[in-house]
């Protein structure tokens, strides 16, 4: 049985007012699934991101190897939402057997040696190779801050 992934979004913050809220309620998401390393761990940031969500949605942290072990066990029911913090993130999922058709890269932050490419998207050339990297999974990748902005596709911006 496939997983009911309805997108996968790239976000340095993870899950804030504009994920938690906006997006999951446009994708209309049951369960929001954040594959991170650290915050699998973290229970101070589990909290702060639990409390953004309406009581409607389910949250789970997962490591992503965890995430790549458990996506195929999700029942039909569930409609899921999967935010990462990275690029590096996402072509892990992928590597590890994770079916994705659709990435959205909403926010990467701009620091030193990276250049802007949208207003809330900086990359470097590390970040472009794992988008090359993602590609060739046939994975949509485009830039949307919000659902109701038009999509960017990351390549014709890099």
């Amino acid at each position: 049985m496939t997983p009911n992934i309805l997108m996968t979004r790239i976000d340095n913050r993870l899950v804030h007012g504009q994920v938690g809220v906006t997006w999951a309620n446009t994708l209309a998401a049951n369960l929001v699934i954040v594959a991170n390393d650290d915050v699998a761990t973290d229970d101070v940031q589990q909290q702060l991101m639990k409390m953004v969500l309406p009581d409607t949605i389910g949250i789970r942290f997962f490591t992503i190897e965890r995430t790549s072990q458990i996506i195929d066990k999700a029942a039909p029911h569930q409609k899921i939402f999967i935010v990462v913090k990275t690029p590096q993130d996402v072509l892990r999922l992928l590597e590890n057997g994770v079916q994705l058709e659709q990435v959205n890269i909403g926010n990467m932050h701009y620091k030193e040696g990276k250049k802007q490419v949208a207003p809330t998207v900086s990359v470097d050339d590390a970040d472009i190779e794992v988008f090359k990297k993602i590609k060739e999974f046939n994975v949509d990748l485009f830039v949307q801050g919000i659902p109701g902005e038009k999509k960017q596709d990351i390549f014709n911006l890099i």
